[in-house]
């Protein structure tokens, strides 16, 4: 989704407020086209502010790039785990429920998934390693989410649960690009749309199963 910012001036702003659309227009641009295609002078061109102001609030362009990413990251473990820890009666299973959380998390922002999961972030740089933290924790969540999915289906191998966690993130990944491109479906619409793909998904790889099964 992509949210449009209208420039102004660098006068009659209160700091606070330009700060948020800097950090707005900056996770907007990050998540779009990267870190390296992304310029300070392209966020500042957007806010209608100058190349000096945005270094003057943020510093260079690691570091602005780290005051959009840990908010994401923040934003996102905290769904996530509160996604998982709503499993009362009558609710959804876990897989929805955490999606849910994802895209509600996300709406009005869609694109700042790809800031936490850039293809490429400076090597050894602090950026990197601030991404790495939170996707390492997301993780831990999806490895302990799916072995209580897999143990329920009598898996115990912990290999299982490792390739399934790395199947969770790229099939999260795809679906948010997918619903980039897609302003009109919200949350509530991804989620309902998710779990008709996966009852789909479950009954094909049930009757392969079978017939592989019948087959041996």
């Amino acid at each position: 989704m992509t949210t449009s910012h209208p420039k102004a001036g660098t006068k009659g702003v209160a700091r606070a407020d330009r700060e948020r659309q800097v950090l707005a227009a900056a996770t907007e641009e990050f998540g779009r086209h990267g870190y390296e295609a992304t310029t300070v002078a392209a966020i500042a061109a957007r806010v209608g502010v100058t190349k000096p102001l945005l270094h003057q609030y943020f510093g260079a362009k690691q570091d602005l790039y780290l005051a959009c990413l840990e908010p994401v990251g923040e934003r996102l473990l905290e769904a996530i785990r509160d996604a998982m820890a709503d499993a009362g009666p009558g609710a959804r299973p876990t897989p929805i429920r955490v999606l849910h959380g994802l895209f509600t998390a996300l709406e009005g922002q869609r694109e700042a998934w790809f800031v936490l999961y850039a293809e490429s972030l400076p090597p050894d740089s602090e950026v990197a390693h601030r991404a790495a933290h939170y996707r390492g924790a997301i993780d831990d969540l999806a490895a302990a989410g799916t072995a209580d999915l897999l143990r329920a289906a009598g898996s115990h191998d912990p290999l299982d649960a490792d390739a399934l966690k790395y199947a969770w993130r790229g099939l999260t990944t795809a679906l948010v690009r997918w619903w980039i491109h897609h302003p009109d479906q919200s949350p509530e619409a991804m989620a309902q749309r998710c779990a008709r793909l996966f009852a789909v998904g479950g009954t094909v790889l049930a009757v392969e199963g079978a017939d592989l099964a019948d087959g041996a």
